[in-house]
């Protein structure tokens, strides 16, 4: 498990508004094109792509159901764009990146397309975004909502590594805080096979699934679009990937919001730090709320997570509450203050009456497992891209050296989240690009980056820090004081800010605070 994920299943874009108060002065900026009707503008794509590239025009049809999911409504277009396999041999192979697109409904006002990327890494765009879609219809009446699945992902090339009773067998076999020297030795053989699974099946692809492709594509993918500049609203893994073209394409960034932001400047085990750090918070938060002593109820969570990696939990559908499955039970809901109910309830069932349902029940939420027992492959593409991006390859005793650290950062997601350090691209068939993402971008212009206060998965202090990456005049922060994994959508100040950006141009103080 790796906590970006939720921000897709559980993340900003579908949570219930609640208004916020506090929205700073406003500054108005140009426009991000003097082209911005849809038509080419100033800023081209790299001169080092072919022709047949460069010249290519989507071709926009009515959508067929995504994999496991539902076609979406008759607004919705569908189509799709080539973009180099190596980006260092433009003219060499392609893939085909998906696209799905709803039109602007005021064509006379049309400001261009809107791109969205919704984290993970590994969530779909061509699935998500219309699920979404009612968050957005403000932006839409101005802009076009476009979501594409990155490379690797779903219906671009997705990434595949294991059958679902693979999958089934990991969950129930893999102790995901080890005790003993043949549980270690299982835990990092399990990472290995995941990578050879990988590589087995979607070797051709692995080596070029990482961010900084990513990124070169979505260039491309905003020329072929016909904008001059690109705008983008990304969530989590988003934001990594909305920095990076920043860094990688300055002048051609229009209006970027970043929220719930990821830490540019920390490596893989920073990362799991960060974690330890914004779910251990977020725990906290809730059990105040329940009016519990924080120390206190993280203490009891932990006891319980030790009882059950020695006797998991029964379930009604025979199948075991493990202790892996249990921590990610106890994540899962954490990311949105909606869930908190839902946590109290899976957490009084364990306790008083010893089964698992409703914790195994989130959990499979998360993992993307259906009543079938057939899993998605978002973890597939998630892991094949993180460690594809990441050079750090901890070992068993790096990290088990950290674990005392972890623990006490969070009794409850320490221990996990330090051995996850190895497990996590154990033996991976793909030398990782680099140790923290590059996301200076001077010259650009202002990005909105969003922080919340009590964000779970990628904690606040990660904003401060992107918004200090991106340069001077660049990163504009914005904080919102409040709960749950992303700010859009979730209350008027930070909505209307972002809003108020994307269709007149209004940039926000810097250091505006909501909430």
């Amino acid at each position: 498990m790796r906590a970006h994920r939720g921000a897709v299943r559980a993340g900003a874009v579908l949570l219930t508004a609640v208004l916020l108060t506090g929205c700073g002065l406003l500054r108005t900026e140009p426009e991000p094109s003097e082209r911005a009707d849809g038509r080419p503008g100033d800023s081209s794509v790299s001169p080092d792509l072919p022709a047949e590239l460069v010249s290519q025009r989507p071709d926009w049809k009515r959508c067929t159901a995504p994999r496991g999911g539902s076609a979406p409504g008759s607004d919705w277009r569908c189509a799709s764009v080539k973009v180099p396999l190596d980006h260092a041999k433009p003219s060499g192979e392609t893939l085909s990146i998906a696209l799905i697109r709803k039109e602007a409904r005021d064509k006379g006002r049309r400001i261009g397309s809107l791109l969205f990327n919704f984290g993970g890494p590994g969530g779909s765009g061509v699935e998500l975004l219309p699920r979404a879609a009612s968050s957005y219809g403000k932006l839409n009446s101005r802009y076009d909502l476009v979501g594409f699945d990155p490379r690797g992902v779903a219906a671009s090339s997705g990434v595949n590594c294991r059958t679902h009773e693979e999958e089934e067998r990991a969950f129930h076999s893999v102790d995901p805080t080890p005790d003993t020297a043949a549980e270690e030795v299982a835990f990092i053989e399990n990472g290995a096979d995941f990578g050879a699974g990988c590589q087995r099946r979607s070797g051709k692809v692995l080596p070029y699934v990482g961010t900084s492709a990513a990124a070169r594509d979505l260039d491309l993918i905003r020329h072929v679009l016909g904008d001059g500049k690109l705008s983008y609203l990304g969530f989590s893994y988003g934001t990594e990937l909305g920095g990076t073209y920043a860094h990688l394409f300055p002048g051609n960034v229009g209006r970027v919001v970043l929220d719930a932001v990821v830490d540019p400047t920390a490596d893989s085990v920073g990362r799991a730090r960060n974690q330890a750090t914004g779910f251990q918070r977020a725990l906290e938060n809730y059990l105040k709320d329940r009016g519990e002593d924080p120390k206190a109820g993280s203490e009891r969570i932990a006891r319980l997570l030790d009882r059950i990696d020695g006797n998991p939990l029964p379930t009604a559908s025979g199948r075991e509450l493990t202790e892996y499955l249990a921590i990610t039970g106890i994540v899962t809901p954490l990311y949105s203050r909606s869930g908190w109910p839902a946590l109290t309830a899976a957490l009084d069932e364990a306790e008083d009456k010893g089964t698992g349902d409703g914790l195994l029940r989130l959990a499979d939420s998360y993992n993307g497992r259906d009543e079938n027992g057939r899993y998605d492959t978002q973890a597939h593409s998630q892991r094949a891209i993180s460690c594809a991006d990441t050079k750090g390859r901890p070992t068993v005793d790096e990290a088990r050296a950290l674990v005392p650290e972890f623990r006490e950062l969070s009794p409850v997601f320490g221990p996990f989240l330090a051995w996850d350090t190895a497990g996590w691209c154990a033996g991976w068939p793909v030398d990782g690009e680099r140790d923290t993402p590059e996301t200076s971008a001077p010259g650009a212009g202002p990005i909105l980056v969003i922080g919340t206060t009590g964000d779970p998965a990628t904690p606040y202090e990660g904003a401060r820090r992107m918004a200090d990456e991106l340069g001077k005049g660049v990163g504009i922060m914005i904080t919102n004081r409040g709960e749950g994994h992303g700010a859009y959508g979730e209350g008027g100040c930070v909505t209307s800010l972002v809003d108020g950006y994307f269709l007149d141009g209004k940039v926000p103080e810097d250091g505006t605070t909501c909430g």
